[in-house]
């Protein structure tokens, strides 16, 4: 009888032992990660730093919050900053995380869900199926310079030199914990990760901040092209304005490789005094410049154009016009609706506009040609009309503006530092006063009205003082 009772006991033990398992069995938790849609890795910085992951899940008494783990190359949780938690579901959430400024960076990071309850996921699949993918906090996002911002540097033969990064307020140098990439003629060069470059073959460098897999082409240095001195590219020249450049204002700057001495020529002649590394010009030539770089020294060019205009004029300088002739000044000129001024003693001939003029009396001219479309610029050209002059010993004292000297030109004797010479109107005012007077008044417009007008001379000096008086006549 014992022995039945024992049997029957057991076989209930069993089937209850085996209910429970089955019933808890059936309310065990799980979490189930999505694949990570679009997102192949985690490339965050101050610029952008917002991710998403999305799972499901069950059987999680209430209140149980979630989190997303970083995992590393050994498997090692890293806590990640929880931004926002969305309820997609009774069963699904997604989790904006966003991933630890101080994150050192790896091409060979996990990431998975975990619980308050403390159970974690599986590790979430990027979008190229991968569980294992590259995370990064970029704390460097911008471009740099390196080499001053120079982007040419010769060596000489046998001899080396080292490109650096740039300091500054904006530079990467203030992170002294970022790596550099450096590159020569776009492939990446084995084992250089420094903030420096130690060069010795011509080639184009430059660099960029390693961030493995997140790294990003847009912020890199500068390229610097490198040359040896005995090379024919090991000087070049850049013009600030290109080639062809517009021939306006102070001109364009020209500038050399660095070194450190400098000549330049132009068309083969020496420049006297062009020894700095940029030189101005608004002309055209070949220029070079022979650099020394401190042991060797090597020589550039430039063929420099001007999309301006060219111009030429068929005055000579100097003509002696005779009494009651005439002399027609023509301009020339492949400008582009050209204008011109002309003035006769620096002041503006009025109505003048043409490109030839007849001058009928002697001093000192000056045409502007001026481009006023494509590219603005303008040239001048000035010359000197001479003519015969009145008795040396006689001070005039009636001036015929259409006759063939339109000036009170007194004697030589008159005409020096010296020499004070002043001229009052009728009405008091004082209208020149002047020390080396060159005979070259009046200069403006005489108004006539319905009189000829008269001025009144002083002369002092050291021949003595002279007064009169002067009519001026048309």
């Amino acid at each position: 009888m014992i022995q039945k009772i024992t049997l029957s006991f057991f076989k209930v033990l069993i089937l209850f032992s085996i209910l429970f398992f089955a019933r808890s069995n059936s309310y065990a938790q799980t979490i189930v990660p999505q694949q990570l849609d679009g997102l192949e890795k985690l490339c965050a910085g101050n610029s952008f730093n917002e991710f998403f992951a999305t799972f499901s899940y069950a059987n999680f008494p209430a209140g149980t919050t979630f989190t997303v783990e970083l995992l590393d190359a050994a498997n090692n949780p890293i806590a990640t900053t929880l931004l926002q938690t969305i309820d997609l579901s009774a069963t699904q959430k997604t989790i904006k995380f966003a991933v630890p400024v101080n994150l050192v960076g790896s091409d060979n990071y996990g990431l998975r869900i975990k619980s308050s309850q403390t159970y974690a996921s599986t590790r979430f699949r990027n979008s190229a199926g991968a569980t294992s993918f590259p995370a990064y906090f970029k704390e460097y996002e911008e471009t740099f310079s390196i080499n001053n911002k120079e982007n040419t540097a010769t060596i000489c033969s046998g001899s080396s030199l080292t490109l650096s990064i740039d300091g500054g307020a904006t530079s990467p140098l203030n992170n002294p914990n970022l790596k550099y990439i450096w590159y020569k003629d776009k492939i990446a060069i084995t084992g250089q990760s420094g903030k420096t470059l130690t060069v010795n073959t011509a080639g184009d460098y430059y660099a960029t901040v390693d961030y493995g897999s997140c790294t990003d082409p847009n912020f890199s240095s500068n390229q610097v092209t490198v040359g040896n001195s005995s090379s024919g590219n090991a000087v070049t020249i850049s013009s600030s304005l290109g080639n062809p450049f517009c021939a306006s204002g102070t001109g364009t700057v020209l500038t050399a490789t660095s070194g450190n001495k400098y000549q330049w020529k132009k068309d083969g002649n020496v420049i006297n005094g062009a020894t700095n590394r940029t030189y101005s010009t608004n002309e055209s030539g070949v220029y070079s410049v022979e650099v020394d770089f401190g042991g060797c020294s090597a020589t550039g060019s430039i063929n420099l154009q001007s999309n301006g205009f060219e111009a030429s004029i068929d005055a000579q300088d100097g003509y002696k016009l005779s009494e009651g002739e005439t002399l027609n000044v023509s301009v020339t000129t492949d400008a582009q609706t050209p204008t011109y001024e002309w003035y006769l003693n620096d002041n503006l001939i009025s109505g003048e506009t043409g490109s030839s003029y007849l001058i009928t009396v002697k001093g000192n001219y000056k045409v502007k040609i001026s481009q006023i479309s494509g590219c603005t610029a303008s040239r001048e050209f000035s010359f000197r009309i001479n003519g015969d002059s009145g008795p040396s010993s006689v001070i005039p004292n009636i001036i015929k503006l259409s006759g063939m000297n339109p000036y009170w030109n007194i004697p030589d004797e008159y005409k020096n530092a010296s020499t004070q010479v002043i001229i009052i109107s009728s009405n008091g005012d004082k209208v020149l006063d002047v020390m080396n007077y060159q005979g070259d008044w009046p200069q403006s417009n005489i108004d006539f009205k319905n009189v000829n007008p008269v001025y009144y001379y002083v002369i002092k000096g050291d021949a003595g003082e002279k007064k009169g008086s002067i009519t001026v006549i048309k």
